[in-house]
């Protein structure tokens, strides 16, 4: 296990799933916690659990204001911030034809746009004290686009592209990026955590059976929260550490599947894609 005696993470989402079980395990370790969430009273908690090494925040990642707020107080407190974790997110099940523009924005607010905001506002922390570790909750979602997810999956998608560029262009600060694809886990996330549409079509059959299945199978997950955040915890001090992190039997088999069919489906128009340069001189 390693220790986390002189560290601070920032965890947004705090409140409950991987946030809430991340806050426990750092806390555990010996580390110090920002723990965010819309409400602070929601993670008020932690103070008293730790007074010297938990801060609890108000930070809905929509609002700007209160990211940097957020980010001053924890700068005020601990004079630093070793590692953020960007949990804040929400599910949507809905295909794309059924969703709303106002829907499929306000999902691009929290999962994307709130993550990049938060993260803007953390760099110049992490480039000022020389290294830190972002980290990134994704899902296997964003690497394998499930039917009735059409939304939910492009957040996640978005999230990875930029998780990557993300991790070249900090690298020569000492700056690191974790992206974390859990696969399902007993969060409450399909009951706390996951909205529908509000106008669904009734011709989209697998749609109305995702949503099914994922109201019916809550609580019957597979993955440990607990063990996912120990796992977290371990890999952001790993030398060297990847850059993905897949979180979950079923979803480590889901995603070098979705890669290996990646590759394949490229490699059909292969003669076409080689062969559509300006001759060579």
């Amino acid at each position: 296990m390693q220790g986390e005696s002189g560290k601070v993470w920032l965890i947004t989402g705090a409140s409950a799933g991987f946030g809430k079980s991340l806050t426990e395990e750092i806390l555990a370790r010996g580390g110090s916690v920002v723990a965010c969430a819309r409400s602070r009273e929601s993670v008020a908690a932690w103070e008293q659990a730790a007074p010297r090494r938990a801060l609890a925040v108000a930070m809905d990642v929509t609002r700007p204001e209160e990211i940097r707020t957020g980010v001053a107080a924890a700068m005020a407190r601990f004079g630093r911030i070793d590692v953020l974790v960007n949990n804040a997110g929400y599910g949507f099940l809905s295909g794309l034809e059924e969703g709303s523009d106002a829907e499929a924005r306000a999902q691009f607010d929290v999962n994307f746009f709130g993550l990049a905001d938060v993260t803007r506002e953390v760099l110049p922390v992490m480039r000022a004290q020389g290294g830190g570790c972002v980290v990134n909750i994704t899902s296997t979602a964003g690497v394998y686009g499930f039917a009735g997810s059409a939304y939910y999956s492009a957040s996640k998608f978005a999230v990875e592209g930029l998780s990557e560029a993300l991790a070249r262009e900090v690298a020569p600060f000492g700056v690191g990026v974790l992206i974390v694809e859990p696969g399902p886990f007993r969060t409450e996330f399909f009951g706390r955590s996951m909205r529908a549409p509000a106008h669904p079509i009734a011709e989209y059959a697998n749609t109305a059976e995702v949503r099914s299945g994922a109201a019916h199978g809550d609580g019957q997950q597979p993955g440990d929260p607990a063990r996912a955040a120990k796992a977290i915890a371990d890999t952001v001090w790993r030398t060297p550490r990847p850059l993905r992190l897949v979180l979950g039997a079923g979803a480590f088999e889901r995603v070098c599947a979705a890669l290996q069919a990646r590759i394949e489906d490229v490699r059909v128009s292969r003669d076409v894609s080689v062969n559509v340069d300006f001759p060579a001189a």
